[in-house]
Formats: structure tokens, sequence, C-alpha cells
């Protein structure tokens, strides 16, 4: 029943000739059902038919009003005056952010709820990633019922009704900042455990150890913590005489108020319905399978939440429970490699990268976590200072040891994403052969993860992307089947003064592009000049990836600046200085045609490189000015360039008339963020494109734009999918 309501789920979210497979086993698994359990056909019918009508009335919009939007204090967050969170207008919930007022700030620190009405601003539907690879907080709210933002302008403020949701809600805030107010870690395990938060921040680094040895999944999806609070409220009850059906009665108005806690987090509700079930029906006397409580559990959650598998958590818990079950007689050592069999496809398809001694490090962790990290965060709670300053000492040293663990790299593969039917095939093989041992499906599978690994890592075709990095440049480079990999500039975020974010935009964009890509280490990054917009994510990079030489304009290495994001992270990395009439022979060979003259980095220094591919020719030229455009066709006047990235982001400064008629451009590419405060690129710049019969691709209306060449040559753009832009 269960698996028979996961091909329904399949048939609403899958697209294309992709609903073939969940039709299919649908049809194959209503066989078996009538083939072994003829009775039930009948019911299993009518429990997929009401399956199917709430999925598809969870497709549908609710209709919207504006006139009143309710902010839950513990939905909300706050920060130098501006607010962003989860809206309520009425049934439909909204992303919202905006200015706070002084009187919404003050209300919502004091943990009450608050509505606005009068509210004016632009509403419009979530963003989605514009890079492969990307983080897809577009999937992450929709899976959580939210498709529609709301960026706040004026509002205004009318007090909220009193209810016992306004109270609970005011009481989860307050737990929240009674556990903000314990040191960092013991604040970051006891949000996790308790609110299943995860306040990043200044806890990115704990996040990035537990991912890199493959035991993220003991924070959240697993769920033990429920198994804690049923043990301790049965110790009490047995000191205080309670019959077992007063615990059990106990037990579930305990853990119902967890699952709010928790925010219906879907492994502490998978583990809370597998108890009650499994209790309720032990006080009848009636004995049920693991398999089938397993099922059971899963048919009740998804009619409660049909976009259960939407949801990362929500899957990984489940995939891990199956495997708890398929693999419940097997000795340990074999039950574990197993369980990480069975979670590798989707680690793959969500992280892209998977960690070989996960067994070991899960036989390291998974005691120091249910016997050091949950004893020392409960009793924390509880505590006087001094003794929770001890705790998180000793937690301190723990850390850093996983840490240094971590950083070592032993065990970690970066794999690269596999596509949908990769991880299915590959999820299949490992559950075929769990429940038939049969070796022949463990020889699929081994090849099946080898073809996919080569597919990957030696790809047929090469690349050069226009990375969607907003306002700024990064471009990536890549060869076919021995691939090589050159980067020209980082990207980076400019602050205009405001407070740095916490992570690098380099890790939300180019790293996870990078991973999904299976690209572990790049063989040369060009840095064209110093602006932060260019290069400000150059230290983050090098911190995260072997980089084998970075090449620079010459006298850009002796600007202070630049000099500091080096600082610590180029002990492994050749620096060449570059300059005018220079070679770099590289798999790919670049020819240098600016600057002239050592120079501080500014824009005029801007380094200027043309490669050809496959014929070819391409041309990059930073931010220079047209004066240093003007000084390239003096030295170069029969320079021709087939593909052109326009300078300094399609503004009026750069890529004169008289520079563009002389290299006479196919097809140039404009790299500028979206609503950026410059307004790139300048109407001038593309009525002089038009003008001159110049067409041209924009990252911000094509997300990250790609040619591919090798056994065959495209353009496409991936906020427009796999298509062919412009073929010539």
């Amino acid at each position: 029943m269960a698996l028979a309501a996961v091909s329904v789920c399949g048939l609403y979210y899958l697209k294309g000739w992709g609903r073939l497979v969940p039709l299919c086993g649908l049809l194959y698994l209503l066989w078996l059902i009538r083939l072994k359990h003829g009775g039930l056909l009948k019911a299993a019918v009518a429990f997929l038919l009401l399956l199917a009508l709430l999925l598809a009335r969870d497709q549908q919009a609710p209709g919207l009003n504006l006139s009143s939007i309710r902010l839950y204090p513990d939905q909300v967050k706050l920060n130098d005056g501006w607010l962003s969170g989860r809206g309520h207008a009425g049934r439909t919930l909204l992303q919202v952010s905006g200015p706070a007022s002084r009187e919404a700030a003050t209300r919502l620190q004091a943990g009450e709820t608050i509505d606005l009405t009068a509210v004016s601003g632009d509403f419009s539907a979530i963003d989605p990633p514009t890079n492969p690879g990307q983080i897809g907080y577009r999937h992450y709210l929709a899976s959580h019922h939210v498709s529609r933002q709301l960026k706040l302008t004026d509002y205004q403020l009318a007090p909220a009704a009193p209810s016992l949701l306004t109270r609970l809600h005011g009481l989860r805030y307050r737990i929240s900042c009674r556990l903000k107010q314990l040191p960092r870690l013991l604040a970051f395990f006891a949000s996790e455990l308790v609110l299943a938060e995860n306040p990043a921040g200044d806890n990115q680094d704990n996040l990035n150890t537990y991912r890199d040895l493959g035991v993220i999944h003991i924070l959240s999806i697993s769920g033990m913590h429920v198994g804690i609070y049923v043990f301790v409220l049965s110790v009490i009850g047995s000191c205080l005489h309670l019959t077992k059906e007063e615990v059990f009665a106990c037990s579930c108005c305990l853990l119902g108020f967890e699952i709010f806690l928790s925010a219906g987090q879907p492994g502490f509700i998978r583990a809370s319905l597998s108890y009650v079930f499994a209790a309720g029906l032990a006080f009848k006397r009636r004995k049920i399978s693991r398999a089938d409580l397993l099922g059971l559990t899963y048919c009740c959650q998804q009619l409660l939440e049909p976009r259960l598998l939407l949801e990362t958590g929500g899957m990984l818990t489940y995939v891990l429970a199956l495997g708890l079950v398929v693999t419940g007689k097997l000795p340990y050592w074999k039950q574990a490699f197993w369980l990480n069999g069975l979670l590798t496809p989707f680690l793959l398809y969500f992280f892209y990268q998977v960690n070989v001694c996960t067994i070991f490090y899960n036989v390291l962790v998974v005691p120091y976590f249910n016997y050091l990290v949950m004893p020392l965060t409960g009793l924390a709670l509880f505590s006087p200072l001094p003794l929770q300053e001890l705790f998180e000492r000793i937690l301190e040293t723990a850390e850093g040891l996983l840490g240094l663990l971590a950083r070592t790299g032993i065990g970690q593969v970066i794999f690269g994403k596999l596509a949908s039917w990769q991880l299915a095939l590959l999820f299949a093989l490992t559950f075929l052969y769990l429940i038939t041992r049969k070796k022949k499906y463990r020889r699929f599978l081994a090849a099946a993860y080898c073809l996919i690994f080569v597919s990957i890592h030696f790809p047929l075709e090469g690349q050069v992307s226009f990375i969607d990095v907003g306002q700024g440049d990064s471009i990536l480079l890549t060869t076919p089947i021995r691939r090589r990999v050159y980067l020209i500039d980082t990207g980076g975020k400019l602050s205009f003064g405001r407070k740095k974010p916490a992570q690098a935009q380099i890790d939300r964009i180019t790293i996870p592009l990078l991973k999904a890509q299976g690209i572990s280490q790049i063989d040369g990054v060009f840095v064209s000049h110093q602006d932060a917009d260019h290069v400000g994510d150059l230290g983050p990079l090098l911190e995260q990836v072997p980089v084998k030489r970075l090449y620079m304009g010459i006298g850009l290495i002796q600007n202070p600046s630049f000099r500091a994001r080096l600082a610590g992270r180029v002990e492994k990395t050749k620096l060449i200085e570059l300059k005018a009439g220079m070679e770099v022979q590289e798999a790919i060979k670049f020819e240098v045609l600016h600057p002239d003259l050592p120079g501080k980095g500014e824009n005029k220094d801007s380094l200027s490189l043309t490669c050809q591919l496959a014929g070819k020719t391409w041309g990059f030229t930073g931010d220079l000015d047209q004066a240093g455009e003007e000084a390239i066709i003096q030295k170069h006047p029969d320079l021709h360039i087939d593909y052109f990235k326009l300078g300094h982001h399609g503004s009026d400064t750069s890529s004169s008339t008289k520079f563009l008629q002389t290299i006479k451009p196919s097809l140039v590419f404009i790299s500028a963020g979206r609503n950026n405060r410059y307004h790139h690129p300048k109407p001038e710049t593309l009525a002089k494109l038009k003008q001159l019969g110049i067409p041209y691709l924009n990252t911000q209306t094509e997300g990250m734009i790609s040619w591919h060449y090798g056994w065959r040559e495209y353009f496409s753009s991936f906020l427009e999918g796999r298509r062919v832009c412009y073929h010539y």
C-alpha cells in the first residue's frame, strides 16, 4: 500500500515520459495486492483514490487575500531593522520580507503575534535557482506550501486576537530565545533536537563537518530522540507507579507537543506515529511486522502531508527506516554498509558527494551523539552557567576533533549529481539485492555506479558557462573526455557598507555547481582585476577547492587588498603574472591581450584573454574601459572574436562601437544582477548592439548560459532548460 502511494505521488510530481515508471509500478503493486490480499483490493483502491484527490487539491493554489497577514514571532527573523519569514494570509503561506517598524519589532521580540493590514509591496513568485546544482530554495519553500513572496514597503499594525495557537507560537518563540542563551554549540544542538532548526551562521562549519563525514542524517532525519522521550517518561511513570496506558497517554501528549515544537519535522513525525501504532496495537495484542508498521506509518503521514516526498528530510527518513527493515537480520557491519548503500543514491542526488568511510565514521559519531551530545545538551537546559561552560568546552574539543577528521578528506568523493532515472536505477538495484540476495544485482549495481561515475568525470562535452553570480563575473571553461577545468573570476557580493553575510555567495552557487559536475579541483583560475564582484569569493574558493595555478595581470599581486585575499590560502597554488603578448599553454591555449604595464588591479588594468575552442574564438575582457579596448585593436587590427563577454556588465563605459565593429562577434554575453543598482545593462548599450545587428544573451533572463562543444555544439539556458538557444 505504501509503495503504491509512492507511485501515485510519482504520477503527480514527475513530468512527461518519467510518469511511465510510477504508472507501471502502480499497476504491478495493485496486481500484487489482488494476488496476495484480494480482500483488501477495494480498500487499497479507495485509499489511493483519496490520496490522489488530496494531491490534486494540494496542487491548487488557494485564493489570496492580502487584507491581513499574520506573523507569528517564532516564524520571523529580525536583523538590523529588517524582518523576514513566514506570513499567513488566510490559508495561503507567503515568504514575507521588508523593513520592520519599531512597534512591529518590539511586539515580535516580546513574543507577540501581529497582524499586518493595509499592506503594500511587491508580490511575486519565489525566485527559482538560476544555476545547475544551486540550492533549490524555491523547491524547499514549495515543500512547505510556500510558493509566493511579498516584499513589504508599507503596512499598518493591528492586534492579533489571542488564541491557543498564538499562545503556542509565543511559547515556541520563548523556548527558542532560551536556547539561544546557551553557549554556541549547546544552543546549536538544543535547537536542532528540540525545535528541528539549523541555526547555521556561526555553526556552518559544524554542519559541513557532519555533511563531509556522511553522517548529517544523525542531526534530524532519524527521529532517534522520540525513543529518548518515551524512555524518560517510562522511567518517570515507573517511579510514580503509573500504568502502561497512562504512560502511553502522557507520551502521546508529549510527542504531539514536540511535533508542534519541531515544526512538523518529517523524521520526528514518522518516529512518533510508529511508536503510537506499535504501542496501540500491542495493547490490543495485535502483532504487526516491522515492514507493515512502516507501511502503515507512511500511509497515514502521506494523507496528513501530501507534500511529504517533496521534502528532502521526508524522503531520507523513510529510506533510512526502510533500510532498517530490510537489513534487520544482517550482522552490524553489513547492516551499516547496506544502510549507507540505500542512502547513497539520494545523498548523491541532493548533495553530489559521498564519504566511502561513512560506516567507520558512524561507529565514532553515533555513540558520541547518543552518550555525550544529547545527555550534555539535556543537562545544560537545567544547569547553571559554570556547568554549561564546562559542557561547552567538552563539546568544543570533540567537535574540533571531528572537524580535523573531516578536513583530512579521507573517504570523501565528489561524485556529481545523479539524474532522476539514475537515482531510481541505483536505489532499485540496491533494494532488489537486499530482498533477494542475488549476486547478479550486486554486480549490476557496481557496474551502474562505475558507468555513471565515468560519464560524469569523463564527459563527452566541454563547456564555456557564464555562471549567474548576480552583479559580477564568473566563467567556467572545461574540456571534454580528459577534463581540465578553468575559471575566469569568481564573482562576489558587494556589501555597500552593510554587514558581511555569514555565508559567502560562492557556497550557494559556484561550489554546488562544481560538485554537481563532479569537479574536485581546478587547473587554473584567472583573475581579471581586484573588484569584489569579480574576485570577492576568491578566498573561500581557495579554501575549499584545490587550485593548481592562479593567473593575474602584472602588478595585481602588489595590491594589499588582493594579497589579503590570498593570505594563508595559496601554499599549494602557483602564482603567475601575465601581460600582453604572453601565451598560457594549458589544455586550453589562452592569449593575453592586456595589460601592457603593471597596474593596481583597477578596471583599466583588467586581464583580457582570448582562447580557441572547436574552431571558435572567445574573448573575455573583465571590466576593461574603452581606452583599453582601443589599445587592443591598435595592436591587433585584424582581431576577430566569435563569442565575446560584453565589457563591464553592459555598462556605457566599455565595449565601444569601434571595438565591436573590429572584432565582429556573432554573439555577446552579458553578466549582470537582477534589479542591480547600476541598471546594467544600460539601454544605450542594448541599442548599440541592436544597431550593429549583434544578438546577445543575458544571465538576468537566462540564468547560467552554457556553450557545449565536443561531439556536438549548442547553447543552452538554464532557466529555459537544455534547449538550443543559438546554433551557428
